[in-house]
This record gives structure tokens, C-alpha cells and sequence, in this order.
């Protein structure tokens, strides 16, 4: 890795890490001023048991490679947590950045899942569902994407196609995964007190609206980061100036597409609809930024956009309480940018001088890691919830968790 790539690196991780926080933000200005201290430290809770447990043994889990033996591809379910990568120890800097690269993407993930079950959750149980998720869903599925090795990766070959899978970014392994946890977590956990369209409105839009700003500024990072930090920049650096527009013009597009629908639908653009826009855009162009001309991230972000603003009223037509659209936001979002490959991808897409191989691909990989997330998250939170238990106590809930849960209040007025 030369300078450049190593210092961008570096740049890189510090971007994503903030992302942490970001989420915070962006799901506490949306919950009820006696619960936004909760609602971060779900993220902040994250942060620090997945983060230990990724330099431990979750980058070990996700580090496959290639047999040497010539076995059949896509063969290994995970790396062994407690081989040659334990702790991280003996690595040199690079790979060292690379672990701790790979660590944030570790934490956003496992924090996303929180904005599903906000206003009802213990700390506890919800720390113990994170570690115990984490290691048994996402270091895993990070290594079936991004692992030579892995089955996901390996996917275009086990079919005999002459595509490979697409998921620059983390379409599945983040968007796809998180929001089927979040899912299953909303029907273990069940639905508010008062539950219904416009009960529970943003105490803080503006507090938001910032969390929305720094996750689009991190989002460089997670997108493009991957392009110095594992070392994919080429010498002409070839991806980088597409996976940067792409990132900024998707989610510019999207907002617009939301607030169009919102204004059609509503009668009224909000601010909240700007920022989940914003936010649907990134989440589609993830998988997709380096695959696509900017145009066609134009097209993907109005598509988000507008469908990602419909698909949050289904909640409320199904009766799933997810409070803060994990699944509206990141699962549809996320297969729309996994399947919008299928037919745009340079070179391999169905409209793009490619065939159906590349759409089957996508489709194969994102319902999988969905399916599997689905199943290990609702059995994990059922077995907490029917044993320590997982949601508060109704009035803890009625009156706001924060004093409850964690003795503090987010706004201490004199």
C-alpha cells in the first residue's frame, strides 16, 4: 500500500467510524425526547461490544480465501475465530488499518438494527443480542461477499455463470442484513403502547437532520473506502471518481424522489422526508457504486427514493411496529440497488450488453442473507425476550425509558 492509499486508509476508517454517531443522531432526533437517550446508546452500545468482538475474532470469521486444494467454491461457512487472525496479532500496518476498516463496518451494521425496536428495548438484552447477532450473522455473511472464498463471491461460479456477484459496498452484507434483523426483532418485541400512523412523531428534527449530514459524509468513506483501503484502486485509479459522484448523485436524486411522492401523497415535503431520502439513495447506490454510469445513479436514486417513501406506510397496512423504518429504508433500499444491478451493471447487466446471469446473481444473494439473517435474529430475540426479557415494562415505556433504563435525561431543563 503506498502513502497515498495509506493515508486515505486511515481517512476512510475515521469516516465510517463517524458514522456511528451519525445514526444516533438520525434515530434520536426521531424518537420521543424521554427516550433519545436510549435510542443512542443502542449505537453507542454497539460501538463498543461489536468493535472488541470484530479485533477479537469477527475478522477472523470473515477472512476466507481460496482453498488452495481446488474444493468445491463457497464451501466455508465462516474463518476460524480463533486461528492465525486472533486479536490481530503480528499484522503490519496495512492489514491492520484493513481489520479496523472492516470493524466499522461491523458496528453500522449491528447499530441500524436498533431503529427497529426504539422506545421498547432493554440495554442489556439488546447488548446481548448484538454480540451474539454479530458473530453469528454479520462476520459470517461478511465474509460469504467480500471473501475469495466465500459463497456469495463465489456465486457467479458455483452457477457456472460468466457474472459474479455484485455488492461493492455492502448492499447485502449491511442494508439487506440489518434490516431483516430488524424485522424480526419488531415482531419479537411487538408494537408500542398507542401504536398508529402519527403517534409517535420526531422530538427533534433538527438533531436528525444532523445525524442525516453526518452519515452522508461518512457515506464517502463507506463507499469509496474500500477503494484505498483494500488496496482496489489500480494505477489509474480507475473507480474512484465514479464511486464518489455516484454516492452524491444518488442520494441528491432521492430526495428528490421522496419529497415528490411525499408532496403528491401528503400534500406537504418535510424536512424528515429530505433526510430519509437522502438516506434511501445511499443505501441503494452502496452496492451499485461501482458498477454504474452516473445517469444510471441518477435514475437508481429517484426509484429509492420514491419507492422507499410508499414502502414506510406498510408497517402500519401489516401491523409491524419498526419504529424507525430499518426495513422501509434499508431493506427495500437495498434491494432495489442489489436488483437494479441485475439490469444496469456495466457490461453484465440485462440492459447493459449482459444477459439474465447477473439479475439471477442478485436476486440468489440478497434473498439468502436476508432469509438467514431473518431466522437467527428472530430466534436469538425470542429466546431473550422469553428469558431475561427484552422489552421494557409498559409504563417504563409510557413515561420514557431514559430515567428507567439509564437514569439520565436527555434535556435536564432548570
Amino acid at each position: 500500500m503506498d502513502s497515498g492509499n495509506f493515508t486515505w486508509a486511515i481517512v476512510a476508517t475515521a469516516l465510517v467510524v463517524f458514522m456511528a454517531p451519525g445514526i444516533a443522531f438520525f434515530y434520536g432526533g426521531m424518537v420521543r425526547a424521554k427516550s433519545v437517550v436510549s435510542m443512542m446508546m443502542l449505537s453507542f452500545g454497539a460501538m463498543g461490544l461489536v468493535g472488541v468482538l470484530w479485533v477479537l475474532y469477527g475478522f477472523g470469521m470473515a477472512s476466507l480465501t481460496d482453498t488452495a486444494d481446488g474444493a468445491f467454491p463457497g464451501f466455508q461457512f465462516a474463518g476460524n475465530p480463533f486461528g492465525e487472525h486472533f486479536a490481530l496479532a503480528g499484522y503490519d500496518s496495512a492489514t491492520l488499518i484493513t481489520a479496523t476498516y472492516g470493524a466499522t463496518f461491523a458496528v453500522a451494521t449491528t447499530a441500524l438494527i436498533s431503529g427497529a425496536i426504539a422506545d421498547r428495548a432493554r440495554f442489556g438484552s439488546w447488548m446481548i443480542f448484538a454480540g451474539i447477532w454479530a458473530t453469528l450473522v454479520y462476520f459470517p455473511v461478511a465474509g460469504w461477499v467480500w471473501g475469495a472464498g466465500g459463497w456469495i463471491y463465489d456465486l457467479g461460479e458455483i452457477f457456472g455463470f460468466s457474472a459474479a456477484t455484485i455488492d461493492y459496498a455492502g448492499g447485502t452484507a449491511v442494508h439487506i442484513n440489518s434490516a431483516a434483523a430488524a424485522l424480526a426483532l419488531a415482531l419479537v418485541l411487538g408494537r408500542r403502547v398507542g401504536f398508529a400512523k402519527g403517534a409517535h412523531r420526531p422530538h427533534n428534527v433538527p438533531l436528525t437532520l444532523l445525524g442525516v449530514g453526518i452519515l452522508w459524509f461518512g457515506w464517502f468513506g463507506f463507499n469509496a473506502g474500500a477503494e484505498g483501503t483494500l488496496g482496489l484502486l489500480g494505477p489509474d485509479n480507475t473507480n474512484a471518481g465514479k464511486i464518489i459522484v455516484n454516492t452524491f448523485v444518488a442520494a441528491a436524486a432521492a430526495i428528490l424522489g421522496w419529497v415528490s411522492v411525499e408532496k403528491m401523497k401528503d400534500g406537504k415535503a418535510t424536512s424528515v422526508g429530505a433526510g430519509s431520502g437522502a438516506i434511501a439513495g445511499l443505501v441503494a447506490i452502496t452496492p451499485a457504486c461501482a458498477a454504474l454510469e452516473p445517469i444510471w445513479a441518477i435514475v437508481l436514486g429517484l426509484i429509492a427514493g420514491a419507492v422507499c417513501c410508499l414502502a414506510i406506510e406498510l408497517k402500519y397496512k401489516l401491523g409491524f411496529d419498526d419504529s424507525l423504518d430499518v426495513v422501509g429504508l434499508h431493506g427495500i433500499g437495498g434491494f432495489i440497488g442489489c436488483w437494479y444491478l441485475g439490469f444496469f451493471a456495466n457490461g453484465t447487466g440485462l440492459f447493459m450488453g449482459g444477459n439474465h446471469e447477473q439479475l439471477v446473481l442478485q436476486i440468489v444473494a440478497s434473498v439468502a442473507v436476508a432469509l438467514y439473517s431473518f431466522g437467527i435474529a428472530y430466534v436469538v430475540g425470542m429466546v431473550i425476550e422469553k428469558t431475561i426479557g427484552f422489552r421494557v415494562k409498559n409504563q417504563d415505556e409510557v413515561a420514557g425509558i431514559d430515567t428507567a433504563v439509564h437514569g439520565e435525561e436527555a434535556y435536564a431543563l432548570v
